[in-house]
């Protein structure tokens, strides 16, 4: 029986600096799709999954993000007194438990590896971890990092979520070389991380959910900075195979949108509100007669 999975890392030391200007003040992670910020995505599907403790590895200037997950008494009051009970629900639903998160400064900007590392010590030696990655917000009816912690407790070993991606694409992510697949779940004989189309060993690409044993940790704190000057998360992961457990890629069911990128926040707010009743009808409208302006342009 494998131990079971109650903490998770959220690295969101990163600058968002493909979102300047907004950026310059507002961390990435509370930018909102629809009315929810992408950090609550990610913090939803981890409670989800039966995570109870939440490590947060962040840097100068995220004050808001922190200040986010706090308590906010006069707004509460205020509602409650109004009678807007359904907000206040809402409201509430953000906070988090005393005791229950944990805020670590990443001091240089050395990669995700170097981010995940910095959370060693809050990670006994023998739990497995979760990492959450809120770039990468993935709807779907079983929440990605509980279909993993699932398959996990069958596995053990590193398990990171994986989907195929176009090979033009592929330069983008680490990649997997797999031994077996039998559909959900790959067994990894190599990662590599973004290799040039022509040379990666298939289009099953690793997305920003993972499952990892404590020796990840003690591999990334042996590890030099690599290309570009960061730690390769990747690399450390890589160093399991072949171990008693091994690494696992999951094919997880749902849709993953890149919400590091621009095009891919805006494909993602306006799928989210789509699946709003009271947006949707409105927004649909919108939607078609843009593309009847577009079409009589044309």
């Amino acid at each position: 029986m494998q131990k079971r999975v109650t903490k998770a890392v959220f690295p969101v030391a990163g600058l968002g600096t493909r979102f300047l200007p907004a950026t310059k003040s507002v961390p990435k992670e509370i930018m909102t799709l629809v009315d929810r910020p992408l950090i609550q995505y990610a913090i939803d599907e981890a409670r989800a999954a039966g995570i109870e403790e939440f490590i947060f590895v962040t840097s100068r200037g995220k004050s808001a993000l922190e200040d986010y997950f706090d308590k906010a008494p006069q707004l509460e009051a205020e509602l409650r007194a109004k009678g807007k009970d359904e907000l206040l629900e809402l409201l509430q639903s953000t906070d988090m438990e005393s005791g229950g998160i944990a805020y670590i400064r990443q001091d240089k900007p050395l990669g995700l590896g170097h981010a995940v590392w910095c959370a060693r010590r809050l990670i006994a030696s023998d739990e497995p971890f979760a990492v959450i990655l809120p770039d990468d917000v993935i709807e779907g009816e079983t929440p990605c990092l509980a279909q993993m912690v699932e398959a996990h407790a069958e596995t053990g070993g590193s398990m990171v979520a994986a989907m195929e991606v176009p090979r033009e694409r592929i330069k983008s992510y680490g990649v997997l070389d797999c031994e077996s697949d039998d559909g959900a779940l790959v067994k990894v004989r190599g990662m590599v991380e973004k290799p040039a189309p022509e040379a990666a060993p298939s289009n099953l690409a690793v997305i920003g959910r993972y499952i990892l044993t404590p020796q990840v940790l003690e591999t990334l704190g042996t590890m030099k900075a690599g290309a570009g000057g960061e730690v390769q998360l990747t690399d450390a992961i890589a160093a399991e195979i072949g171990g008693a457990d091994g690494v696992y890629g999951y094919r997880f069911r749902g849709q993953r949108f890149d919400c590091g990128s621009k095009s891919g926040f805006l494909q993602a707010t306006v799928a989210f509100a789509l699946s709003r009743p009271e947006l949707r009808d409105d927004l649909m409208d919108y939607l078609r007669a843009q593309l009847a302006l577009d079409s009589a342009a044309q």
